[in-house]
């Protein structure tokens, strides 16, 4: 789903885009379904100094950046087969 909204100056932004997200909800609502959030493709994770150097010296050994190592990891984990 798309929101848009638009306006002349910020006030007119603000309320343009407050709307727009009270019409989404609303519209979703009435349809029956989940509002669909939206994923920038970047988040922070916490994990411990020494997890964190192990990735590290990982991604090196492959010749992978540590971002490219811990996407791979993901995508390998959400690809795996489940067994539930």
């Amino acid at each position: 789903d798309l929101v848009t909204f638009e306006g002349e100056s910020v006030d007119s932004l603000k309320m343009a885009f407050a709307e727009a997200v009270e019409d989404y909800i609303a519209m979703c609502k009435e349809a029956g379904k989940e509002p669909q959030k939206s994923y920038r493709g970047s988040f922070n994770i916490r994990i411990s100094p020494d997890l964190h150097k192990e990735a590290a010296v990982m991604a090196k050994k492959k010749g992978l950046s540590l971002n490219a190592f811990v996407e791979k990891a993901i995508f390998d984990e959400v690809n795996a087969p489940c067994a539930l």
